[in-house]
């Protein structure tokens, strides 16, 4: 068995070569890392920044950690330095540079004033470390500080261009909502352009000066870095953007089509007035013509529409096509319900002239049927028929005295003309009264 020291057994030489080898290659991966780390864009960017909230504080932290880093690399170099040069100094090491570099290589040979706490921990008095020990408590701190750098530089690659970009489309609607006159205090839409303006400016400058509080951490993820951009208030002023450039749209179209659309109203309107205007000669002509009937009144032209669309006139002379799209959108509903109106109103006055002709013509057409069958001479019938022609034909017409006497007239036409001959083989409605019915 080989002596031991305080450290356990003495390390032969093909362990102490095999340690250093390690050691070396761990100093080479470290030393790697702090030089990327030195270099990386987020950090030159953190480090010329005003920064604050949550960024200042964890990249103050970052800060200390970056500068205990290099103490700790430095303090990692020179025992990895001593430990080579006692192991050059012979080609066969003895036994007691054996002793020194086991200690070197397995005790703890690096004391750090103030100790190197874990990321997060408070300082601690100096303590002494291993080498295994100080590359752990390296890895941790290097981890933190990259996650907070990469974190950093993230948010500030992907949200600061996305808002120029949104703020520079915003700028095109904006003079493209001017142009057709949707201006703040004038439009909906105005306003909400300078809402999105006020929002996208204050977004930029939070973003710039504190870019971790726009950072959202993978969940279950312990790389550096793991996480993505907090693109909320991004993605919502970009909606009401879209939502407004719609809106804008729609005022585009009326300006394109708002003369056809006005020639079309007045078209509208004025079959509505001419439809009311007969409505009110024909009620004067039931009045006059029909007894003993209530006839509806017929109500006035659409005066208020008229005027709303000599203001749509107006809208599109001066350009105010903002305020024109909505009048037009309603203007058009409404005129069709006038006109609908109007001809229901023409409908219900003629009502009575209706029926008053729907008599005459059943009154001749039993009369015809009676000549068909030689029954038209007939004292009964020819006395039964001048009376309901009389009442009909004279003015004013009572309906129901004159309903009736066309009813007298069918039944006494019916009586003389007996039941209905019955072709032989077809059924008819005699043919329901035999036995068995």
């Amino acid at each position: 068995m080989g002596d031991t020291g305080p450290t356990g057994p003495v390390m032969d030489r093909d362990e102490v070569d095999r340690a250093l080898a390690r050691l070396g290659v761990e100093h080479e991966a470290v030393e790697t890392s702090l030089l990327a780390l030195q270099d990386h864009a987020g950090r030159r960017l953190l480090e010329g920044a005003e920064l604050t909230g949550v960024t200042r504080e964890r990249w103050a932290a970052a800060e200390a950690s970056i500068t205990l880093l290099w103490t700790c690399f430095d303090a990692y170099t020179g025992a990895l330095r001593t430990a080579r040069e006692i192991r050059a100094r012979r080609r066969w090491s003895s036994r007691g540079d054996l002793a020194e570099l086991t200690e070197l290589l397995r005790g703890e040979p690096v004391a750090l004033p103030g100790g190197v706490p874990a990321p997060g921990a408070p300082a601690r008095l100096g303590e002494r470390y291993s080498l295994d020990t100080l590359v752990d408590r390296m890895n941790q701190l290097y981890a933190d500080c990259l996650d907070t750098v990469v974190a950093a530089d993230a948010v500030w690659s992907a949200l600061p261009a996305r808002i120029d970009l949104l703020a520079a489309e915003l700028g095109r609607t904006r003079r493209l909502a001017h142009s057709v006159g949707v201006r703040p205090g004038e439009h909906p839409a105005g306003d909400d352009l300078e809402r999105i303006t006020r929002t996208l400016t204050v977004l930029r400058e939070r973003v710039v000066s504190d870019p971790l509080a726009y950072w959202r951490p993978a969940q279950g993820s312990s790389a550096p870095g793991g996480g993505r951009p907090d693109t909320t208030v991004y993605d919502r002023e970009a909606r009401a953007l879209e939502d407004v450039r719609r809106e804008i749209d729609a005022v585009l179209a009326v300006r394109q089509d708002a003369e056809q659309r006005i020639v079309r109203l007045r078209d509208v309107l004025s079959r509505a007035d001419r439809t009311l205007a007969e409505a009110r000669t024909a009620r004067g002509e039931v009045l006059a013509k029909i007894a003993a009937t209530e006839v509806p009144v017929v109500s006035g032209p659409p005066t208020a529409l008229q005027e709303r669309l000599v203001a749509a006139a107006e809208y599109r002379r001066h350009a105010q096509w903002h305020r024109l799209s909505p009048l037009l959108e309603a203007l058009e509903e409404q005129a069709e319900d006038e006109l609908l109106r109007a001809r229901e109103s023409l409908t219900a006055v003629t009502a009575p002239l209706a029926v008053r002709a729907e008599l005459r013509g059943r009154l001749d057409a039993y009369k015809a049927k009676t000549a068909r069958l030689g029954l038209a001479e007939d004292p009964e019938l020819v006395e039964k028929y001048e009376r309901a022609r009389r009442m009909l034909w004279s003015a004013p017409c009572d309906l129901r005295v004159a309903e009736q006497a066309v009813l007298r007239y069918q039944r006494a036409a019916a009586e003389l003309l007996g039941p209905a001959p019955r072709v032989p083989g077809q059924g008819g409605p005699a043919d329901r009264t035999g036995p068995g019915a």
